[in-house]
């Protein structure tokens, strides 16, 4: 693994008091590696993970040309599209059985959705739309003859073709592929029970501080209760993480050093909240600084503009008289390699935007995903937008759809780093890139959405 210096070497510009949002990314694509291990399991379990290599499809989807309607199957080369065509129906062809039998000219087949398609028939009229007549005009049940209108259907239509969504032997879901219930469902329609997925991640995760209280605590005067452990909890858990807690750790240096040599022994990464702003009289900086490689950036944003990355080595915490709190704590001890350390701001909302902004698609990364950014949609602002070039602002938004269709937004209003409410009314962050100025009413503006996120 690259050290930081040298990471930081390889960005051009780079400046720890003064990085873009772009510039915090590159950064940490270059830093994070993906995990390697792999577990097999079965489809029920599958939903969230990532796969660790090729589904290759074993049979082709669909297994044989089939009807995409209830109808009559016929040969369309028969069609004349300036007059109707009449045949004759054999029988009727269902789903999961073959039609057995042959078809000749001028005649049909009765087909239900699904069923597999008769030999020489390439054609599907929908059942509503022929006119029936009987071998005995007084007895409509026993319809015997279809009249199809001129113009109603060409050759080929209502056809599913066999392999049209898969083909036996072909690549069906490529490795880092975030297995979600649509592709579960293709998996399992391709009658696959069990699925290689790489090995979850696991985050170890502590707030930091002598003024935050837990849950459980009285109140007292100049505290707050701690709402980010349970904010990141939810995130990393929407993102599949393994999570371990770690509670809330004291500015105390032997409290902060056994929780960062206990995160660092058990998880892949750490993230902390608070203690990171310049000038703080903690102890959190120095503890990172002593245990690991970590850099602490001023980024140009707004809210969360500190925050700390780094990685911790694993063969300088094995002498720590902490190692053996982590090995009483029943999570498996990681001896090789480092821990990714992410330091966020303290304020709940720039918690959340670091989070989603740099956190998130690192952690992506770190899983093997192969895709880590979420697209950013396109709305109307429906209010004017302070903003100078110089930084990246990421607002708390509402996204609605306007009277034409197409989509706007507007602010929670105070967007203040300690609303969390907003974060709550908001479906979206309105994100002001760097070199962007001021927003007139009407201007488009991109979005990131919170569906699926949050």
């Amino acid at each position: 693994m690259k050290t930081l210096d040298q990471i930081a070497a390889e960005l051009a510009g780079y400046d720890p008091q003064a990085l873009s949002a772009d510039a915090v990314n590159a950064f940490l694509a270059r830093l994070v590696e993906p995990v390697t291990d792999f577990e097999h399991v079965g489809i029920f379990q599958a939903l969230g993970r990532v796969l660790a290599v090729d589904v290759i499809s074993p049979i082709s989807v669909p297994p044989h040309d089939n009807s995409a309607m209830d109808g009559y199957a016929f040969d369309g080369s028969q069609l004349n599209m300036d007059k109707g065509l009449r045949l004759k129906v054999l029988g009727t062809a269902l789903a999961g059985k073959a039609w057995s039998g042959s078809v000749q000219s001028g005649e049909c087949v009765k087909v239900m959705t699904g069923a597999v398609m008769p030999p020489g028939l390439n054609t599907v009229v929908p059942q509503e739309f022929v006119t029936l007549a009987a071998s005995n005009a007084s007895n409509a049940e026993t319809a015997s003859y279809v009249t199809i209108p001129a113009g109603i259907v060409r050759l080929g239509d209502n056809r599913r073709h066999l392999g049209e969504d898969l083909m036996q032997g072909q690549p069906a879901l490529p490795n880092g592929e975030l297995l979600t219930p649509a592709a579960l469902g293709l998996v399992a329609s391709l009658g696959i029970k069990t699925v290689p997925v790489l090995r979850r991640l696991k985050v170890a995760y502590f707030s930091t501080g002598n003024e935050i209280l837990s849950l459980g605590e009285p109140p007292r005067e100049g505290a707050v209760y701690d709402s980010n452990r349970y904010t990141v909890f939810g995130l990393l858990t929407r993102l599949g993480c393994e999570v371990i807690d770690m509670g809330v750790v004291r500015d105390e240096p032997a409290e902060l050093q056994a929780a960062f040599v206990q995160a660092a022994l058990q998880a892949d990464a750490i993230i902390t909240s608070g203690g990171v702003s310049v000038g703080e009289a903690d102890y959190t900086k120095a503890m990172m600084k002593q245990l690991g490689d970590v850099a602490f950036w001023r980024i140009a944003m707004r809210p969360g503009r500190p925050m700390a990355v780094g990685q911790i080595f694993r063969d300088k915490l094995a002498s720590s008289p902490f190692a053996a709190r982590a090995s009483s704590s029943g999570n498996p001890i990681k001896q090789e390699g480092s821990a990714i350390l992410f330091g966020l701001p303290g304020n709940p909302v720039a918690v959340m935007v670091t989070f989603l902004a740099f956190v998130r698609p690192a952690l992506l990364q770190m899983m093997g995903c192969r895709t880590s950014a979420p697209p950013l949609l396109q709305a109307k602002s429906q209010e004017p937008l302070r903003k100078k070039p110089g930084r990246t602002e990421y607002q708390r938004g509402i996204v609605s759809n306007a009277p034409d269709g197409s989509l706007q937004v507007k602010t929670t209003g105070n967007q203040g780093s300690g609303v969390l409410s907003s974060m709550v009314q908001a479906n979206g962050l309105i994100v002001l890139h760097h070199a962007q100025g001021q927003v007139a009413i009407g201007d488009t503006v991109d979005v990131m959405m919170f569906d699926g996120v949050i």
